[in-house]
């Protein structure tokens, strides 16, 4: 599946999920221990707000304290949506995958920076998913792609604590739990256990 369309799916699936957020469930837990519903939901999109200037060409230092404090107001769904599609606009623009994306670690491949967000939009959608009741099974070709991505480079993100240390599964785990797994995530993650 080509890098575009699987970003669109991942931003899809992500506020749709935002929007199935009933009013008494952001405060809820998430897999992500430091975070609640409402802060997992604000982290995505922060992230696909600093996509739009960056897949432009800004620099992080440019951008600067822009996205700081509050980003989803009071309403967190419309937040979220107008975050995802000014990202998936900023993405399709004529060569924005062809440039190279000045992000915190450094100059970055636009279509590197575009695996990063996929992975961002996809996991924390099914974080999400897990945290309110919805139903957690992630579009299998998004799944597939993150995972072809991101399986070279579980070491790195570990070193650097960028995700935890990956839980163990069955042999027979299906790609997606294999998937969650290498970000930390233990599939059978509920919001009591």
């Amino acid at each position: 599946m080509e890098l575009l369309e699987t970003y669109r799916r991942s931003l899809a699936e992500f506020t749709d999920r935002v929007g199935r957020v009933g009013p008494g469930q952001w405060s809820a837990s998430t897999p992500c221990p430091e975070w609640d519903v409402r802060a997992l939901v604000a982290h995505v999109v922060t992230e696909n707000r600093w996509a739009v200037p960056l897949l432009g060409g800004a620099t992080v230092a440019s951008v600067g304290d822009r996205f700081s404090g509050d980003q989803l107001g009071d309403d967190p769904v419309e937040a979220a949506r107008d975050a995802a599609r000014r990202a998936e606009r900023a993405a399709a623009a004529p060569g924005a995958t062809e440039r190279t994306v000045q992000l915190s670690v450094g100059p970055t491949p636009a279509d590197e920076y575009l695996h990063q967000l996929v992975a961002e939009n996809l996991v924390h959608g099914w974080d999400l998913a897990a945290s309110i009741g919805a139903d957690p099974r992630l579009d299998p070709d998004a799944v597939r792609s993150c995972a072809r991505w991101f399986t070279g480079r579980v070491a790195d993100y570990q070193a650097g604590n960028l995700v935890r240390p990956g839980v163990d599964v069955p042999a027979d785990a299906d790609e997606q739990d294999r998937l969650l797994a290498l970000f930390g995530r233990d599939p059978a993650w509920t919001p009591e256990g």
